[in-house]
């Protein structure tokens, strides 16, 4: 197998890329912004003072032209203070227009003359004409001269103005072009970063995610068990790692069924061989033990009266476990038969099977004086069962019942339905069961303790056979028992209401002498001509 790569070395240049394109996507942000702002500041702190400022330098100077002539026309003494003020502004606003044109030739030119008119026209007409006194007009010549130099100041106005509109222009330009190019950049690395993610996660879905979910749909397949599915060793050596374990496990888990159905089939050959060895030597067993039976009798009848109190002892204990042998090899069978047999199911209704099986120890039960009693619902318990054996089991039960009762007691037999289930619940009031060996219930040969103290006798199958039958039919046992007070033993099982059960025997007896006694009442011989139509029920066709 060759070795993939390992997930870390597979996601490690992915998250590189990313941390670049993050660091250069906040380079360029932080950069952007700072040249932005530098350029901004430059505007508006030093751009647009020194423009403000050079406006306020022709602003001076129209001031103090105004002032001029007020003085010469009026000679009041607020024009010349508006000239004095005007004239004390002028040098600061002409420094701050100075040092910012320091370093740019052009304009240093531009103000440079500017200033030098600005001279001119102080020195040349200004400050001649406020010396002179106030209230005299300006000859014709002074007039021409100084308009003149101030036509000169404005022109150099113009032209310095100029130049600070252009520089304002271009350093909006500029401000808004950092900005523009700052987004564009960002943009330009975000869809670069969403490539290189989109790559990224195509490779990541061919190199991981695939072989995950390759995996997934093998480890559902094993779950359905098919067995000879097997992953793929592809992707990194992580998915790679858990594809082989994946396998290994799989191939344990084929051998491992293959030698769970090597012991199922031994079990199946060890359980027929069991079935039919106990089948076998119960019918070899059977038949001695009924010669043996008869030659007891023989040996009773021949020797009546006139046998010794201790050979009619040893007689009687042979007579017993005869008996006991002969009971213990029928359970035997019964055990056999309710293990290995195939169940014929067919509708059985519940109530009258109960009162059929109390009917058939109830002999047994009035040799000792147990009222045996049955309630059952009048109308029919449908329940799919097979109706021998579910007899035979709760036989047992009410046997069991019977047999562990005191003296003159009595035992309960209660069927109740709810919704879809019946429930059967076997009450006796005899010596019970004690506490610690109730969870051993069920469980081949084993006798309570109090059964064997006081010589009851059986063979430790009754329960084990009723318990198997009843799991046949997919039904439950609970046994509640509280020693020396009785014992309940409750079964349930699953209700049939579509499935009417077909009359049995007993019922088309029954009904027969009905329609007798009913044909009696009315008139109607007995022996009726046979040509005449009867109803009579059919008896029921057997699977």
């Amino acid at each position: 197998m060759s070795s993939g790569r390992p997930v870390a070395r597979l996601v490690s240049p992915i998250i590189v890329r990313l941390g670049v394109m993050a660091a250069l996507m906040a380079a360029i942000a932080v950069l952007g912004v700072v040249l932005s702002t530098a350029a901004v500041n430059y505007l508006t702190d030093d751009l647009q003072p020194a423009a403000a400022a050079n406006q306020n330098i022709y602003q001076d100077l129209t001031d103090m032209s105004a002032a001029v002539e007020a003085w010469s026309s009026t000679g009041s003494v607020a024009a010349e203070d508006d000239y004095q003020q005007a004239l004390l502004r002028l040098p600061a606003d002409q420094q701050r227009v100075r040092q910012f044109a320091a370093g740019d030739n052009e304009l240093e030119l531009l103000v440079l003359r500017q200033e030098r008119a600005a001279r001119d026209w102080i020195t040349n007409y200004a400050a001649p004409r406020m010396q002179t006194k106030g209230g005299v007009p300006a000859t014709p010549q002074q007039v021409r001269s100084g308009s003149q130099l101030f036509n000169s100041i404005r022109s150099a106005h113009q032209s310095t103005t100029a130049a600070f509109d252009s520089r304002v222009r271009q350093a909006s330009t500029d401000a808004s072009f950092r900005l523009k190019g700052t987004i564009l950049a960002v943009v330009l690395l975000a869809l670069g970063a969403w490539w290189v993610l989109s790559r990224s996660r195509r490779r990541l879905t061919a190199e991981l995610t695939q072989p995950l979910l390759d995996l997934e749909t093998v480890v559902q397949r094993m779950a359905r068990q098919e067995n000879d599915v097997r992953a793929q060793l592809t992707g990194p050596r992580e998915v790679r790692a858990v594809a082989s374990a994946l396998n290994d496990f799989a191939d344990g888990q084929a051998r491992a069924h293959a030698v769970e159905g090597r012991i199922h089939n031994e079990l199946r050959t060890l359980d027929t061989a069991k079935d039919d060895f106990v089948s076998n030597v119960s019918h070899e067993l059977r038949t001695p033990l009924t010669t043996i039976a008869g030659y007891l009798e023989m040996v009773a009848e021949e020797f009546d009266g006139r046998m010794q109190p201790r050979h009619e002892k040893m007689l009687e204990a042979t007579r017993r476990n005869v008996t006991r042998l002969k009971l213990l090899i029928d359970d035997l069978l019964a055990l056999s038969r309710a293990e290995g047999r195939g169940t014929e199911m067919e509708p059985v209704d519940l109530a009258l099977l109960l009162r059929e099986a109390a009917t058939d120890v109830r002999i047994t039960a009035a040799r000792r004086g147990i009222h045996v009693r049955v309630d059952t619902p009048d109308t029919v318990v449908p329940v799919l069962a097979d109706r021998a054996m579910l007899h035979r089991a709760f036989c047992n039960v009410l046997t069991n019942a019977v047999k562990f009762s005191h003296q003159g007691g009595s035992v309960e037999v209660v069927l109740r339905t709810t919704g879809t289930v019946a429930e059967v619940a076997v009450t006796d009031h005899g010596i019970g069961i004690p506490a610690a060996e109730i969870d051993r219930l069920g469980t081949r040969f084993f006798r309570a303790s109090n059964a064997v103290r006081n010589e009851i006798a059986g063979t430790g199958l009754g329960l084990r056979i009723m318990q198997t039958i009843i799991d046949k039919h997919d039904g439950d046992v609970v046994i509640d028992s509280v020693e020396g007070e009785g014992t309940t033993v409750t079964v349930h099982l699953t209700l049939q209401p579509d499935r009417v059960p077909a009359p049995t025997l007993s019922e088309l007896v029954a009904a027969e002498t009905e329609s007798r006694q009913a044909g009696a009442e009315d008139g109607v011989p007995e022996d009726v001509d046979p040509s005449l139509p009867r109803i009579v029920p059919a008896f029921p066709r057997r699977s």
